[in-house]
């Protein structure tokens, strides 16, 4: 990946789902064990977290209430892990930032009735692209250039997303802004990896699965497009 050097590292997670706060999630494992690696060479850390706006906390509401089928689902601790993640990458000298709707965004969600998830995922996407571009933008007039991280879902950081997923990722964005300088990867906990069509159509997963009988007790990173990648941690040993 390093040689690549880029100038923003996108990285993507499935995250933790009800049932598995015993296991070390990818927010976890990336916040002790792979953010002080990579700190000295990012600028920023932009994460998957939004920030209400006070002025008008109703349409936030009914947009937190539209998210609440996807959201019930997953652990409860997933939202302090991003948040300590970013109070990690502050003490290690690079600027954390959040996602911030305004007003106008979220009154578009909570108008949008069934469609309000895709729309949502279409958000991120937006901001996302939008913040990235500003970080790159003030790196660009500074010496050593340092990169760009983005932490969230997944769903967001393909580099080359299948149609279905399309208007939600922003890797073709940033590919575009960067002059191919993109790396894309995802972090992947093994428990939370199940035999079904969703885990099954990842590119990663026919060779993982064809490695089952190697050391559960290491790492190992696939590469799975020019400038992706997937990395499969360790089992948690309990």
């Amino acid at each position: 990946m390093a040689a690549h050097d880029p100038k923003v590292l996108a990285i993507g997670e499935a995250h933790a789902q009800k049932g598995t706060e015993g296991i070390a999630s990818s927010t976890k494992r990336f916040t002790e064990d792979l953010l002080p690696v990579i700190a000295p060479r990012a600028s920023d850390l932009l994460l998957e977290l939004w920030l209400g706006d006070p002025r008008c906390k109703r349409e936030v509401a009914a947009v937190a209430s539209a998210q609440k089928p996807v959201v019930q689902k997953q652990a409860k601790s997933n939202p302090n892990e991003f948040i300590q993640l970013g109070d990690r990458a502050k003490a290690l000298g690079v600027q954390p930032h959040v996602l911030r709707p305004t007003c106008d965004d979220y009154a578009e969600l909570a108008d949008a009735g069934a469609d309000a998830v895709p729309k949502m995922l279409s958000l991120i996407r937006r901001l996302s692209t939008v913040d990235a571009r500003s970080y790159l933008d003030r790196n660009a007039a500074r010496a050593p250039s340092k990169m760009v991280v983005l932490y969230g879902g997944a769903l967001h950081n393909d580099a080359s997303p299948p149609e279905s997923s399309r208007d939600w990722s922003f890797g073709p964005d940033l590919i575009r802004e960067t002059g191919g300088r993109y790396v894309e990867l995802d972090l992947i906990v093994p428990e939370f990896v199940k035999k079904t069509p969703v885990w099954e159509k990842l590119p990663w997963y026919a060779a993982w699965a064809a490695d089952e009988g190697a050391p559960k007790d290491k790492a190992t990173l696939y590469r799975v497009g020019e400038r992706s990648f997937a990395l499969i941690f360790p089992r948690t040993t309990k």
